[in-house]
């Protein structure tokens, strides 16, 4: 029978807590930056036979394939799932993980004796023992090389840590007390999960909390289907690449996808993506998959954004050829792909779902701009590695609204956080000289892009090595939609002296004590034409200095006073009407400054 709509609702949000709750006892227990202060971490609640329950907020590389390993270790363990029961994976061919540094401890949650539930916690630790700090290393010979590789693995069972085998793991990793904590804090996380799952079951019984967890899925699937429904039928193509794969240089990477919708399905196929690569952009079909599906949603009536679950799923295919760069085989490298390729499948969804909406339309991000740098930290004489997204651009226009200004990673869609720039001067020996907005360093449209970023961080620790493996957009830049204009080229600089040198994204760079790291990140693209964006909201980019009065005018088709920034309405409606000459927006790299050019 179908359990009344207060109970569905009760039930149905109780998990939703229990997924929010997870997320902020994370937050509240971790000890790395990128887990405590970046929230690069994700949370869920599974059914036992694999379907999503709960998912409100994470990557979606990172949790929303979760089925396929659960699928795995159902087959793996069989009989051999007790309570109490943890297991550890990372391997990304075997436990369906993005990258190494992508740990899962996966739980399951018996009720009154019966295998029911699954909960992840799957969190970015700090070290997988890879031949460099982090997991990040351009231009390793196979993903033994990228570090530990742990398939599904008990660590703890019936409730009984297996220390042997936590030590094996912990003694092939760098940075093994904040690893412990970060581990800890996972573990206890799912422990937490499954307490507040079982206080729901006992409330409600346990047949009616499946009951309304059934109808809930069922509901969502006739919801997301009717969206569907709504977009005509055809098939809508989108593309877009990485500037190279860490090992062969400078050639870009491609992500295609032909998007086609009939009735109330749709269909993801990214066949004309290119193969396997020698580099590290390699992705695993399970990361590809939540990427492609969960950028679909955000086209989506937002009205359905904490009702979202296995019924979400069943409506939409994803196609990726074996042996594709974003369905690749063992023994890949993959350690870059939650970056390159995966932003890349987020862009060409996204573009291909724009076509298909146009009133929806979304256009990319500010690319990803990190880095993994690993040094000594003289203060302690300890060594440490140090990443965050401090350096990215901004979130993408969208159809009716400009970019906001402060997201990190499309690929994120800004579950990961900005660090604190006080508590990253107090972890790591960088002073930060430098991160606010660049006046007209975004993607200008109708609805423009979200604010570039110009970092600066002064080296305070011993020399080391920068790994840009993280990083993208110096020649592949987002593209605007519907006529929006694209994002700039964005620039690394190491200066060291009177010396400037241009670090490329997938490298590897010495740094020296008193060097000076500069990232140019472009802001987000635009959507539409410049020249229909209303003169009154460029007048106010002007005024709030995300627009200059040149922009304004060349770009913008918009006269404004540069002493008492008002609008002359007479010369912008000429501007407006009259030819107009393609501006391009560009770095001088001497000068290290943003300046306009007029392109042939």
């Amino acid at each position: 029978m179908t359990p009344d709509p207060t109970t569905i609702s009760t039930v149905w949000h109780g998990f939703q807590t229990v997924c929010r709750e997870m997320r902020h006892m994370m937050g509240r227990t971790a000890q790395s930056f990128l887990m405590a202060q970046l929230m690069d971490l994700s949370v869920g609640v599974w059914r036992a036979d694999g379907a999503t329950v709960a998912m409100p907020e994470g990557l979606l590389d990172q949790f929303l394939g979760t089925r396929f390993a659960i699928e795995d270790i159902r087959a793996r363990f069989g009989d051999d799932l007790h309570e109490g029961d943890v297991i550890l994976t990372n391997d990304p061919f075997t436990g369906h993980a993005p990258h190494l540094p992508d740990w899962g401890f996966i739980r399951p949650i018996f009720i009154d004796g019966e295998l029911q539930y699954f909960t992840l916690v799957r969190g970015h630790v700090m070290d997988t023992g890879g031949s460099f700090p982090g997991g990040y290393f351009p231009n390793a010979f196979d993903i033994h090389a990228e570090g530990l590789c742990i398939p599904p693995t008990k660590v703890v069972a019936g409730g009984v840590e297996r220390t042997d085998v936590l030590e094996l793991i912990f003694n092939n990793t760098r940075f093994r007390e904040e690893m412990q904590v970060d581990c800890q804090a996972m573990i206890a996380t799912t422990a937490y999960a499954e307490q507040r799952t079982k206080e729901l079951c006992a409330r409600y019984g346990a047949q009616t909390v499946a009951d309304c967890v059934a109808e809930m899925i069922d509901r969502t699937e006739r919801a997301v289907r009717a969206e569907i429904a709504r977009i005509p039928d055809g098939t809508y193509h989108g593309e877009s690449a990485t500037d190279d794969d860490g090992t062969i240089l400078d050639e870009p990477v491609w992500v295609r996808v032909a998007l086609t919708v009939s009735g109330d399905e749709m269909t993801l196929d990214f066949s004309e993506s290119d193969a396997q690569r020698p580099g590290f952009v390699n992705r695993i079909f399970a990361a590809t998959y939540g990427t492609a599906v969960g950028t679909t949603i955000l086209f989506m009536d937002p009205a359905l954004a904490d009702y979202h679950n296995e019924g979400s799923l069943r409506p939409i295919t994803v196609i990726a050829p074996k042996g594709s760069v974003l369905n690749c085989e063992y023994p890949a490298t993959v350690g870059g792909s939650p970056v390159a390729v995966g932003e890349q499948i987020t862009e060409a969804v996204a573009e291909a779902m724009s076509k298909a909406r146009p009133d929806r339309a979304i256009a990319p991000w500010g690319k990803h701009r990190g880095d993994y740098t690993s040094a000594e930290d003289p203060r302690t004489g300890r060594p440490y590695v140090r990443t965050t997204f401090d350096y990215d651009g901004s979130a993408g226009a969208l159809a009716g609204f400009d970019g906001a200004t402060g997201p990190a990673s499309f690929g994120c869609l800004g579950s990961v956080m900005r660090g604190n720039v006080e508590d990253a001067e107090v972890r790591f020996p960088w002073k930060i000289l430098k991160l606010e907005v660049v006046p007209d360093f975004m993607g200008a449209g109708k609805w423009r892009g979200g604010g570039g970023v110009d970092w600066r961080a002064l080296n305070q620790g011993t020399a080391g090595r920068m790994a840009t493996g993280s990083s993208d957009g110096d020649e592949m830049v987002p593209r605007g939609v519907l006529g929006g204009l694209d994002s700039p080229r964005s620039r690394t600089f190491v200066q060291r002296g009177d010396e400037r040198i241009r670090v490329k994204p997938h490298r590897m760079q010495p740094l020296e004590p008193g060097d000076v790291v500069i990232k140019l990140s472009s802001g987000g693209a635009g959507v539409g034409d410049a020249y229909e964006r209303d003169p009154e909201a460029v007048r106010t980019d002007v005024v709030n200095e995300f627009v200059t009065v040149e922009a304004a005018r060349r770009i913008y088709g918009v006269a404004i006073d540069p002493h008492s920034l008002e609008i002359d309405e007479e010369e912008t409606e000429r501007l407006r009407s009259g030819a107009r000459t393609p501006i391009e927006v560009v770095i001088d790299e001497e000068n290290l400054t943003i300046g306009l050019k007029e392109l042939p």
